[in-house]
């Protein structure tokens, strides 16, 4: 810590904390499409999977793409600009990985399975144990957003002992 400028830690300072607010304001968006949203689909399947069309419903697609891609951008400047404070980059990394680990489960089992629930309500196809694969979706949404929400709690005693930290 000794070869760190006053304006490095300012700069270190800012690209946590933005990085923090960003994760909050998707985790309460999150809790609002998880609390709200999701059971209003997944409560009636596949009658209410036209909530998930484009046009007809409201269309998260975009949404969760630009968010998660600002949050991401700014989590990885955080980490950049706290390269330095071997506290700070250290528990930025761990939170990242367990980030990025969900990130991969979201498009890797999530987001497919959003599209096929899509693609049921556009083409009515008859689907065999729907109303448990649309279960298993909403079950396990709950971890990943409780997972999002430990990252982003895990930010705030960084946040805290690095605006403690004096040059």
């Amino acid at each position: 810590m000794d070869n760190i400028s006053s304006s490095y830690l300012v700069r270190a300072e800012l690209w946590l904390l933005i990085t923090t607010l960003l994760y909050f304001l998707m985790n309460g968006a999150q809790l609002f499409e998880t609390l709200v949203f999701v059971p209003k689909w997944a409560e009636a399947p596949p009658a209410n999977f036209g909530l998930l069309l484009d046009g007809r419903g409201a269309s998260l697609k975009n949404f969760w793409i630009v968010f998660h891609s600002i949050h991401e951008v700014t989590f990885l400047l955080a980490i950049v600009f706290c390269w330095k404070i071997d506290f700070a980059r250290n528990w930025l990394l761990i939170l990242f990985a367990i980030h990025f680990a969900v990130r991969v489960w979201t498009l890797a089992f999530f987001a497919p399975n959003i599209i096929h629930f899509q693609k049921i309500a556009e083409t009515h196809f008859v689907v065999n144990n729907l109303a448990a694969k649309t279960s298993l979706w909403q079950t396990l949404n709950y971890i990943r957003v409780a997972i999002f929400i430990a990252v982003s709690i895990g930010l705030i005693p960084l946040c805290v002992r690095l605006l403690n930290v004096r040059v």
